[in-house]
């Protein structure tokens, strides 16, 4: 019987460039995994915030401390995956409209809101008890001010039709930013936290907002310096703003 005569075997899924793909759910899973790590920072945040929440100033130290080391580890698992879906779409090139707008608006509201919580009375020193965020409300003004100034800067530039994504005073300041609310929530929790603990809160709180105005400037020059473009010209695969 000739080879023609046998029943042809149906074509095999071809990925991207016509090029057979052995797992064809791969390519959907890269595409949404990042997005998933957003949304489940997201959870996380809200977790974060309601277990501030269940802190009582009259409770025990004890007890009190331990919701605040908790607390510290549900926001280091949310600020940790940031980097993580991050890494996912731009190695998988898988940035997409949601990924770019969700990404950053989770960011603000987990690092923002933690800072405004840590401003709050809920926050502040208890004699006998709790030590206290050591951060002040114009230390918070001082970020979300930063914050508007950024958004309204991007918004103009891109308007224009230039990229603005954010550059490494930007990331350094995130970073920064994260770290101090972890260590506020973790140290200010406690009754007699070890004198190094107490420094490196103090320390972290005022470099927070010494970056935060640092970084604020490296942006207006940007704004000042950018050039030109048509809006055809803005790259659609621009990095997660932050």
């Amino acid at each position: 019987m000739a080879r023609s005569d046998f029943p042809q075997a149906s074509a095999r899924p071809r990925g991207s460039g016509g090029l057979y793909d052995p797992f064809p759910m791969q390519a959907s899973i890269r595409r949404t995994l990042p997005n998933t790590i957003t949304l489940a920072r997201l959870g996380l945040a809200v977790l974060f915030f309601l277990l501030l929440e269940r802190i009582d100033r009259g409770a025990p130290g004890a007890e009190v401390a331990r919701l605040g080391a908790w607390g510290m580890g549900i926001f280091a698992v949310a600020a940790l995956s940031d980097i993580l879906d991050g890494y996912l779409a731009r190695r998988w090139n898988s940035v997409t409209a949601f990924g770019r707008v969700m990404d950053p608006l989770v960011d603000k509201m987990l690092v923002l809101g933690g800072f405004i919580y840590l401003a709050s009375p809920l926050f502040a020193p208890l004699e006998g008890g709790m030590i206290g965020s050591g951060i002040a409300p114009w230390m918070v003004v001082v970020i979300l001010l930063r914050e508007l100034l950024v958004t309204g800067l991007r918004s103009f530039v891109e308007s224009r039709g230039v990229a603005f994504p954010a550059d490494w005073s930007g990331k350094i300041k995130m970073f920064v930013q994260s770290f101090c609310v972890g260590a506020c929530v973790f140290v200010g929790t406690q009754s007699e936290p070890p004198a190094w603990q107490v420094f490196v809160r103090d320390w972290s709180t005022y470099l927070t907002v010494v970056l935060t105005l640092l970084s604020s400037l490296t942006y207006i020059h940007r704004a000042l310096t950018v050039p030109q473009r048509r809006p055809e010209a803005l790259d659609a695969r621009t990095e997660e703003r932050r």
